[in-house]
């Protein structure tokens, strides 16, 4: 009995611990490329660069006929301890981070439960589509876009890629 109570404290502070990050997966090279939605006049891209040196780098930018109404730089970095973090810097503002909480070979999931919105930030590819989803932790207030490889003039691709989704601007947007 006298060594089971020596032992408790320690079986509770493993049982406490919050649950270990997901291992370091391969860098999600399926994400680079210029990537367009359009929906009527609205319209939505990104772009990423290949991972190299450790950093993925990107931008977004939304809006309606000839007017951009949002616009993020973002970037995806692989920490010394092999970790991947997703930074978003919305219209220039300082940036968020979001720790990886799930990978597979075509999706990629970050969280962060202390930002304001969007807690939870997932990317993955269905095909030669790239889906991506904001939303919070518990997964209200999502928004999702379905994204076609941009052509090299800005609108080839985007056919059919209206969704039945429609997000909402950002509650920061321009």
């Amino acid at each position: 009995m006298k060594r089971l109570l020596r032992c408790l404290p320690i079986l509770l502070l493993v049982a406490a611990s919050p649950p270990p990050a997901p291992a370091p997966g391969p860098d999600p090279q399926w994400l680079a490329g210029a990537w367009s939605e359009t929906r009527s006049a609205e319209w939505h891209e990104e772009f990423w660069s290949p991972m190299r040196g450790g950093v993925m780098l990107g931008a977004a930018r939304s809006g309606s006929g000839d007017k951009a109404l949002f616009w993020e730089q973002t970037r995806i970095l692989r920490t010394p301890d092999g970790k991947l973090v997703f930074w978003a810097s919305p219209r220039g503002a300082a940036a968020s981070s979001f720790p990886l909480v799930a990978q597979s070979p075509t999706m990629i999931e970050f969280a962060n439960a202390a930002h304001d919105y969007p807690q939870r930030i997932r990317y993955w590819r269905e095909g030669p589509v790239l889906r991506a989803r904001i939303s919070l932790m518990d997964g209200s207030r999502a928004q999702e876009w379905s994204y076609a490889p941009m052509g090299g003039d800005g609108n080839a691709g985007t056919e059919g890629t209206e969704s039945a989704t429609k997000p909402t601007a950002p509650s920061n947007a321009l």
